[in-house]
């Protein structure tokens, strides 16, 4: 009879803890639902297909356990993509597994190798465990990992993605990040800002670069000389093509304040002429 109450037992926190996991995804997949809203351009989508998949992840059990009674289980959403192409699913999935592996939100950080599955699971089990590692008994907040890619539509046959992530391990605040990929299905091949540039051009951008730096400081402080005191211009190769001109993004703390976000720098077609290869500027 006792063994039978034990059984029941963990059935039903086994129950609960899938309810709350499945609430927190739910509320997960409506966030970047609308993240991916305000963050798409307007081009069409043509015929790529374009879809994700989660990650078949489960807490290690002694973890659930542990979180299941506190109610501060971690949170981990990890999303691949899973499209009509598969050339580029295997290249943005490893970005996946990088950052995911490598925990290090870093501006365009090259991946190192191709990270297997036994990895990704390991890294995800060590962070999930330094929570109750780190964190006092009594705290009622948990860990969250998130990261996943999403369509943004094509220019011409250059089909645009981005691989937003987040990390929260406690403080005011998690850490957002956003990296641009680009792909040509012609070469299939993801194409890099060096890729687009012509010969010897690149002072050249970096010099428009600057001046989209300036016109986005004075919609966030009067004098653009003191602002870049603190905060001086660096050129991201995080770049992705729009519609109507390429746009650079930076991370937090890049080149401002946490509180302004992850500012975007655009530059029009029309000042690019001479400085990309004409096959990256719209017909």
């Amino acid at each position: 009879m006792h063994t039978t109450t034990q059984t029941d037992d963990k059935s039903i926190s086994a129950d609960l803890f899938s309810i709350k996991v499945s609430q927190r995804r739910s509320i997960a997949m409506l966030t970047a639902s609308l993240l991916l809203s305000a963050v798409s351009m307007s081009v069409n989508a043509g015929s790529f297909i374009s879809s994700t998949e989660y990650l078949p992840y489960q807490l290690p059990s002694n973890i659930q356990e542990i979180c299941g009674k506190r109610d501060n289980c971690p949170e981990i959403e990890v999303k691949y993509l899973k499209s009509s192409q598969n050339w580029i699913d295997e290249i943005a999935n490893a970005r996946i597994d990088n950052l995911v592996v490598n925990s290090q939100m870093t501006e365009s950080a090259p991946i190192k190798g191709k990270s297997s599955e036994k990895e990704v699971t390991a890294a995800i089990d060590g962070f999930v465990s330094s929570q109750f590692q780190d964190m006092p008994d009594d705290v009622s907040w948990g860990y969250n990992l998130m990261v996943a890619p999403h369509y943004l539509g094509h220019v011409d046959d250059f089909e645009l993605f981005e691989i937003s992530s987040y990390v929260y391990t406690g403080g005011a605040h998690g850490m957002p990040y956003s990296e641009y990929l680009i792909f040509d299905p012609s070469t299939k091949k993801q194409i890099t800002l060096d890729d687009m540039l012509i010969s010897d051009k690149k002072p050249r951008f970096e010099a428009l670069a600057y001046d989209a730096y300036k016109v986005w400081v004075k919609t966030v402080a009067e004098d653009v000389s003191s602002y870049e005191k603190n905060w001086p211009f660096t050129l991201s190769d995080n770049v992705t093509l729009t519609d109507t001109g390429i746009s650079i993004r930076y991370q937090h703390y890049s080149i401002g304040p946490y509180a302004y976000g992850m500012p975007i720098l655009n530059i029009p077609y029309s000042k690019l002429d001479k400085v990309i290869k004409p096959r990256f500027i719209p017909k």
